[in-house]
């Protein structure tokens, strides 16, 4: 897990050490241990190590292949690397070293292009192909590590964080004002490879690239979810616990120690006693250390009876943590920093000083569940598309007794539940209809011009044409939560918090071995009735404890934020909402958004969240603006 840089200079300007050494700089946390360069006319590679496997020296980045024709960064884990250097040693290779940057340079050797299918892991890499002159990359197939490119007048700029490319001294920076505008009126983050600087793009999940030498650049999608088609499987629940137990034996593998984040949730439970199950594999049957847990305790979401029984079962020793209001505001500058554009909420405050405990405990690596919710079907949101498809379907009988059955469990009306589902079935094939879509375009349109926190010189920053129509049935929903929204932001969070710390997150739950099988699996095994997760609460039956197992309300790491923004920290908020800095934006009708915080009126959730918007935009652009 590591950092990495790329400057490929274009119009006979060569590679610049002190631009890809200042690049590195500034993403020295992603790499406290170890630096490197290499420079080879107009390539320049730049690297800043943490080193989780093979600690020694012969870990070094950029690595070069033995005949020197091969060049590789590489920020990541291949986790299945012994089984793929069992193979190419077979095919007579050697290795120097016991890292698996050396397995990737070998197999992109051996199989070109396409070893990017025999990987299991996450990854983002660029090697430079002397023999043939290009520089190849790719990013992992859920974009859990990340890549940034900028094509500038006379560069190719690529780096694990946008700060890399701010630093190299070759971007002015400018604010993507379309992006702005889609966070600020609609709360959309990271759904495109856009970001909040015009002209930095991410590399997209599962894409991998070519740069030849005179900069013309080339891309494809190597791994997509679409290809992925619904079969019967008879076994699926066990299926499913066995890769899982697989994916978290994966994971362990590492030369640093191992903890874990915990919740009183279905997916840092199942993780954690997986590991307490597999830990004596991955020690050799050595005793292991304590398995270290670590928790954020916000008394308004009590989930510590839950905890009690994962620890009990697992004999974990938990690290627990609580914020005061002030100090989850006082973090929140410093967290945009390595965040590099704005968060959705304040739970990604929470799990900045979980990854913040986890480094001050001596602990390099961290499981966390990320991607269950989105591949297993968590979110309460989803029992409204499983009714959808299933009337879509004509499958009414079925879509009448589940609602009851959650009804009468969540104590509302099945009656109403039914005729909100018909409804939306019936607007959706209005939708469909690219003249329905015209008007309720221009209502929406009309009524954001009406909405009075914003000026219509933001407004009209938004993109107004037609978005084409998707169905909401479940399996089109789960696909795009994984890849759109909100799984990629998901990612991002956990990848800037973690390496703020020096700390590498693992997440069991996106072994594309899993994903793959979830989605063969179909959707009727994942909802039913009450339960969310429905398959995989079947296969952890007799894994996990009960009480966590058949617990149906989801948490995960929540915080009271969104409260204390319109109670304690009112004032702090009015500060940043009320600044000269805001009021010259001249996006915002300050006074308008004021008014919600005068005479200690009662705010919405959802209006709270809004005002934290606004207000952390303003504090990211004073971050970044130096």
């Amino acid at each position: 897990m590591c950092g990495l840089v790329v400057m490929l200079g274009l119009g006979g300007r060569q590679a610049d050490a002190a631009v890809l050494s200042q690049m590195a700089r500034s993403i020295t946390h992603r790499g406290p241990d170890d630096s490197g360069l290499y420079l080879d006319h107009q390539v320049g590679f730049g690297f800043r190590r943490l080193a989780i496997l093979d600690l020694s020296p012969t870990g070094h980045q950029p690595m070069c292949s033995e005949d020197g024709e091969l060049v590789i960064v590489f920020n990541g884990e291949i986790y299945n690397y012994i089984e793929l250097r069992e193979e190419l040693r077979a095919a007579g290779y050697c290795f120097r070293s016991t890292s698996d940057t050396e397995v990737l340079l070998a197999a992109y050797r051996r199989w070109g292009v396409e070893c990017l299918a025999k990987l299991n892991g996450m990854w983002a890499f660029v090697i430079h192909d002397r023999r043939r002159g290009v520089l190849f990359g790719a990013r992992d197939r859920f974009g859990v590590k990340p890549l940034f490119v900028h094509h500038g007048k006379d560069a190719w700029l690529l780096a694990s964080e946008a700060k890399a490319i701010l630093a190299s001294g070759l971007y002015v920076r400018e604010t993507n004002w379309q992006v702005a505008a889609d966070f600020l009126l609609h709360g959309k983050l990271d759904e495109t490879p856009a970001t909040f600087y015009a002209g930095i793009k991410q590399v997209p999940p599962g894409c991998a690239f070519e740069i030849r030498l005179d900069g013309t650049w080339r891309h494809w999608t190597y791994w997509s979810l679409s290809d992925i088609e619904p079969q019967p499987l008879p076994d699926a629940e066990e299926a499913v616990a066995e890769l899982l137990e697989g994916a978290v034996r994966l994971r362990l593998r590492s030369d640093v120690p191992v903890g874990v984040c915990l919740s009183g949730g279905l997916d840092s439970t199942a993780i954690i006693c997986a590991m307490a199950r597999n830990r004596g594999v991955r020690d050799g049957g050595q005793a292991a250390p304590p398995l270290l847990a670590f928790c954020y305790h916000d008394t308004a979401f009590d989930e510590r009876p839950f905890i009690a029984d994962t620890l009990s079962q697992t004999g974990a020793l938990l690290k627990r943590i609580s914020l005061t209001p002030q100090a989850m505001w006082e973090s929140l500058a410093e967290i945009l920093r390595f965040q590099d554009e704005p968060i959705v909420s304040g739970a990604p405050i929470a799990g900045f000083h979980l990854m913040k405990l986890a480094a001050s405990n001596g602990v390099k690596v961290v499981l966390n569940g990320q991607g269950s919710d989105e591949v297993f079907a968590g979110y309460s949101s989803y029992f409204h598309d499983h009714w959808y498809t299933l009337l879509r379907n004509a499958r009414v009988a079925r879509a009448w007794h589940e609602m009851r059955a959650y009804a009468a469990e969540r104590r509302v009306n099945a009656g109403q539940l039914f005729l909100y589902e018909l409804a939306r079935l019936f607007h959706h094939q209005l939708r469909r209809l690219r003249p329905y879509r015209s008007v309720a375009r221009a209502r929406r349109w009309r009524r954001l011009k009406e909405r009075r926190w914003f000026t219509p010189s933001l407004i009209d920053r938004l993109d107004a044409s037609d978005p084409g129509y998707e169905d909401p049935q479940l399996d089109t929903v789960l696909r795009r939560s994984v890849e759109r929204t909100p799984l990629p932001h998901y990612l991002r969070l956990e990848d800037r918090n973690s390496m703020a710390h020096g700390v590498e997150a693992r997440l069991p739950f996106m072994d594309y071995r899993l994903v793959s099988l979830a989605f063969r699996a179909g959707v009727d095994r994942k909802i039913e009735g009450v339960w969310n997760k429905a398959l995989l609460r079947r296969s952890l039956r007799g894994r996990i404890p009960d009480s966590v197992r058949t617990r149906a309300e989801k948490m995960g790491f929540p915080t009271s934020l969104h409260v204390w923004l319109t109670s304690v920290l009112v004032e702090p908020l009015r500060d940043v909402l009320g600044s000269r800095a805001a009021r010259e934006r001249g996006i915002y009708n300050v006074p308008e958004m004021l008014s919600v915080l005068q005479n200690n009126h009662r705010v919405e959730p959802e209006t709270a969240l809004r005002l934290f918007h606004v207000a952390e935009f303003e504090i990211w652009h004073s971050v970044h603006s130096d």
